[in-house]
């Protein structure tokens, strides 16, 4: 008892009152300025993506400052997303189509539909709908914001808003890269000079291993992404592509990747009521390709990619992925 009474004096009360209610304070602010807040976050984030491209590009033109490299990072990176939708986005939108089409054929009795089915079609059109996710896409084509004209300024505000937050998000971008150095050799001045060294010493740890991780763990999900766009697209399941896609994203995060089998399901659930190719056999096929892509990711490529990264043998990654699984 005195123990207690001689820590929790006035002074610690009032000190805990106060932090509590600072800590409150700056909850509020940050949730009133959420809006303003999420560009820069997210630019932020895109940056620090972005950083080993700036320091190639470096290196590729030697440069002494590193406005050209960061303008550079962020044409290459923007002219390989966009090669990328201009390629795919034909196929997507045309297979897209068809899964509309079946749908529509349902709807109006030109196919039948089992029993068994009719929950499921219920729950695609009300949250899977290739119609409405057609027309989605077709609003980011360019001809057809361009076509809209005066429509668009007078009836869409809200688009307008939304283009000028991605237009903020790339300025931060840009400049953020600019200065990465001096943002990074600031970020110290947050601690006391009293803890300064030792913190900046551990976010030094933290950060170079979040840097070997991501990059070992981004070029496994490189790998597994071409691994199961290439394996659906060879069945023929329809959105190959964009799932094969998904399920590389997904890989940064472990375990995730196997969500897309809730996606997968639907489209081979829609594909099915053509008449073209059964469920069963169409989804067998894709669990298939997780089958073969699945191991060769965990038990080849994540080995000699994650202890290359981190400075371990690859005998250990398999270890540690024996045991976890």
């Amino acid at each position: 008892m005195k123990n207690n009474e001689m820590f929790w004096n006035i002074d610690r009360i009032m000190k805990l009152i106060i932090g509590l209610f600072i800590a409150a304070a700056v909850i509020l602010l940050v949730n009133y300025l959420r809006n303003a807040l999420l560009p820069f976050f997210v630019a932020c984030f895109i940056a620090y993506m972005l950083q080993p491209i700036v320091e190639i590009n470096r290196k590729c033109i030697r440069e002494k400052g590193r406005t050209i490299s960061s303008l550079l990072a962020i044409i290459e990176v923007t002219s390989i997303i966009g090669i990328i939708i201009y390629l795919f986005m034909p196929s997507v939108m045309s297979e897209l189509e068809t899964l509309g089409n079946i749908l529509r054929d349902v709807e109006n009795g030109k196919k039948p539909l089992s029993k068994e089915f009719s929950r499921l079609l219920i729950f695609i059109q009300q949250y899977f709908n290739p119609s409405e996710i057609k027309e989605t896409l077709s609003e980011f084509h360019i001809d057809a914001l361009i076509s809209k004209g005066s429509d668009l300024l007078g009836e869409s505000i809200s688009v307008i808003i939304q283009v000028l937050g991605w237009a903020m998000t790339l300025i931060y971008v840009i400049f953020i890269l600019i200065d990465y150095p001096q943002i990074s050799r600031g970020f110290k001045l947050i601690f006391p000079f009293k803890y300064r060294d030792g913190a900046v010493s551990i976010v030094h740890e933290v950060q170079d291993s979040m840097n070997r991780y991501f990059r070992g763990q981004g070029s496994v999900a490189l790998c597994a992404m071409i691994g199961y766009c290439i394996g659906f697209a060879v069945i023929g399941l329809p959105l190959a592509i964009p799932m094969g896609i998904l399920v590389g994203v997904l890989y940064m995060i472990p375990y995730f990747q196997y969500i897309t089998i809730i996606p997968i399901a639907l489209i081979c659930g829609i594909y099915s009521l053509s008449g073209a190719e059964s469920f069963i056999s169409l989804f067998g096929e894709s669990i298939l390709i997780f089958v073969i892509v699945q191991p060769i990711c965990d038990y080849i490529i994540t080995p000699r990619i994650m202890g290359k990264a981190m400075g371990l043998n690859p005998a250990m990654i398999l270890l540690a992925l024996s045991g976890v699984v």
